[in-house]
């Protein structure tokens, strides 16, 4: 029996800690087979993005085509999508071949505020590619661009993510990490309006470079698991959080998780995770 695939189509990252690098060193810690489909080349280490060069979008297209009419995959993890072109070619190929699972993370700028998704691609990301998705995964400040809402407590991130919601996608995860307090608070809505909020205390770390790529990339590992999705989200964060806490530099800027531990490590030899 073969194990599980995952797709990720994201930017590459020669630093190795963000992007389809990080996205494939999570699959595979996770003992997911994963698929890698670059759109873009980046310049850039642990100090920062210094330039984007997007590929070009019948390209991208062409890779996606090339993988999923060949192999089933059982969830697609979207990362970075660069301009509209790209997101358009993504949204052609998924209503094409209609995979499971579409975890898209809303990649829109860089922790040093390079831009990675141009703006005028953002209309076109919520009108082809959220109604093909299964979720998405803003974190506040990214939600708050989304909808032109503030967010500044609780009852903000569920309205937006109500409002996220109408906009196509099956369920909407806002990471809360940048609310004010000592808890990281997350909330999970699904398009039957269930609300779920995922709470841990903040982690004090320097280790945060591609944490969202990871946390979006481990929750399609368990989705294409079987879990359903409140517990793909649980097993994601305690996997991302570990991993923060077992990270480390190496370079001058911020460190990254370490993607080399596995669940095993966690949750035991025996876990079936």
């Amino acid at each position: 029996m073969g194990l599980p695939v995952v797709l990720s189509i994201a930017g590459s990252d020669p630093s190795g800690g963000a992007g389809l690098q990080a996205d494939l060193k999570t699959f595979t810690a996770l003992k997911v087979y994963g698929c890698g489909v670059p759109t873009a080349i980046t310049v850039q280490n642990t100090t920062g993005v210094r330039e984007v060069h997007p590929f070009d979008p019948e390209l991208v297209y062409s890779q996606i085509r090339a993988v999923l009419e060949d192999i089933s995959v059982n969830a697609v993890k979207v990362g970075m999508l660069a301009n509209e072109g790209i997101v358009r070619a993504v949204a052609k190929a998924f209503r094409e071949f209609a995979p499971p699972n579409v975890v898209v993370d809303t990649v829109l700028l860089s922790k040093n505020r390079v831009e990675l998704l141009e703006k005028e691609a953002v209309e076109i990301l919520k009108r082809e590619l959220f109604p093909l998705s299964f979720l998405i995964t803003p974190n506040i400040p990214e939600a708050e661009f989304l909808t032109g809402k503030e967010i500044k407590n609780l009852r903000d991130m569920e309205n937006c993510g109500k409002y996220l919601l109408e906009l196509g996608p099956k369920a909407v995860l806002i990471k809360g990490g940048h609310l004010k307090g000592d808890k990281a608070i997350d909330l999970l809505i699904t398009d039957s309006e269930e609300v779920h909020y995922f709470v841990k205390d903040k982690l004090t770390t320097e280790n945060t470079r591609g944490t969202g790529c990871t946390l979006s990339s481990a929750i399609a590992s368990f989705l294409a698991k079987g879990f359903p999705l409140e517990e793909a989200v649980f097993f994601a964060k305690e996997f991302l959080f570990k991993a923060m806490e077992r990270g480390f530099k190496v370079g001058k800027g911020l460190g990254s998780p370490d993607h080399t531990w596995t669940v095993e490590d966690y949750f035991g030899k025996d876990t079936q995770i």
